[in-house]
């Protein structure tokens, strides 16, 4: 899986090349967690803390990536965007930016199904944006995925 991170963060900064600036980097994936994070000097505010729009983008991301690990583990060839999204600030982020999201298998499996089935399925996800173990943020999006045209129904389905 180490090389599909590698090709993660290379698709986000050739494809979105905000991500670049905002230093934004693919840090962990185990155990269908991914962990992305920011320098905060990018993305800083007139506050000296996170700009939340670039807490959002970052939270945006992990969700968007975490569902692109999940494509490229069944080796399903799709087209993943934010169809809608929303973020709770709780605490200002003073330190390097985390984001975490679980997309687990075996709970969206209906929908992995359906995806395979009609070719496109939209997956709720959530993200946090977190230092140590402590939410700062709490984000939650949509993300529709569509299946390439040409894609054949990958293997297990």
């Amino acid at each position: 899986m180490t090389g599909h991170l590698e090709e993660l963060q290379k698709t986000w900064h050739e494809e979105i090349p905000i991500s670049e600036a905002m230093a934004i980097e693919v840090s962990d994936f185990r155990n269908d967690q991914l962990i992305v994070s920011a320098d905060l000097k990018p993305n800083i505010n007139v506050h000296g803390t996170a700009f939340a729009g670039s807490l959002y983008a970052i939270a945006a991301l992990c969700g968007w990536g975490s569902t692109w690990l999940q494509m490229k583990r069944l080796q399903a060839d799709t087209s993943i965007v934010i169809a809608e999204g929303h973020i709770r600030y709780l605490r200002p982020v003073t330190e390097r930016i985390f984001a975490r999201c679980y997309f687990d298998a075996d709970t969206h499996s209906h929908s992995l199904h359906q995806l395979m089935e009609s070719g496109k399925e939209r997956f709720e996800l959530a993200v946090e944006i977190f230092h140590q173990e402590e939410v700062l943020a709490n984000f939650t999006g949509c993300f529709a995925v569509r299946l390439a045209r040409q894609a054949t129904r990958p293997q297990g389905f």
